[in-house]
């Protein structure tokens, strides 16, 4: 059986196949900055904000919902990715839309009126997978904690992090064990990634094998 398996391991589809890893799966999803503070929230899901445009009254309002999506519609420019960017990240990219054609210098300034709940997907070889709230932004170690850790089914070098980027669905894939053991940093989680931990087939049939083996009387005394 385990031979088996093992043969099954080598020729099965990963879902990480062809997702970046290493560096390139830090561009995608950053680690954790030890600086970053209560100034630098950036907007999630379901968050209300305001946004006003100087000597425009038009252009200011006092709440608006960003959608499931991250995103917003806003007079002259349409449809805008909010989710993810600072309030003031987010405030000179509607200066830089309306500047282009509508208003000359335009001042913006972007505000959170309420911060909706965040909430993370942990799917996978966890012990509890869900979707659970987080304040603002998390890390994958924390991320992974709140599911109650790794199955033993679990692969700990195969975790991938989900995320819209610009209307774009993004995956990237990180060593969870070299995360733990110091040999690399921790990714920062922002409210929408869906994190998924990779299935270990050997690990799962040899699991399967202690389950049927009292059943053949496998382990029997010579």
């Amino acid at each position: 059986m385990l031979s088996a398996a093992t043969l099954l391991l080598a020729g099965c589809f990963s879902p990480s196949d062809g997702l970046p890893k290493g560096e390139d799966a830090y561009r995608i999803v950053p680690a954790v900055d030890a600086n970053t503070t209560a100034a630098e929230y950036r907007i999630g899901v379901l968050d209300v904000i305001s946004i006003r445009v100087f000597q425009e009254p038009e252009l200011t309002f006092e709440e608006l919902s960003v959608n499931s999506a991250g995103t917003i519609n806003f007079p002259f420019i349409g449809e805008m990715t909010a989710i993810g960017k600072t309030p003031i990240e987010f405030s000179r990219e509607i200066e830089e839309g309306l500047g282009t054609r509508y208003i000359r210098n335009p001042q913006v300034v972007v505000g959170v009126v309420s911060s909706a709940g965040q909430r993370v997907t942990v799917d996978g070889e966890v012990e509890q997978p869900g979707v659970y709230e987080i304040a603002g932004t998390s890390s994958l170690v924390e991320s992974i904690a709140r599911a109650r850790g790794l199955k033993f089914t679990a692969v700990d070098d195969e975790v991938i992090v989900f995320r819209m980027i610009d209307g774009q669905r993004y995956g990237a894939v990180f060593d969870l064990r070299a995360i733990r053991e110091g040999r690399a940093p921790d990714p920062q989680i922002l409210g929408g990634d869906r994190i998924v931990v990779g299935y270990s087939t050997l690990r799962g049939a040899w699991e399967d094998f202690k389950e049927a083996a009292p059943i053949f009387n496998v382990f029997r005394r010579f």
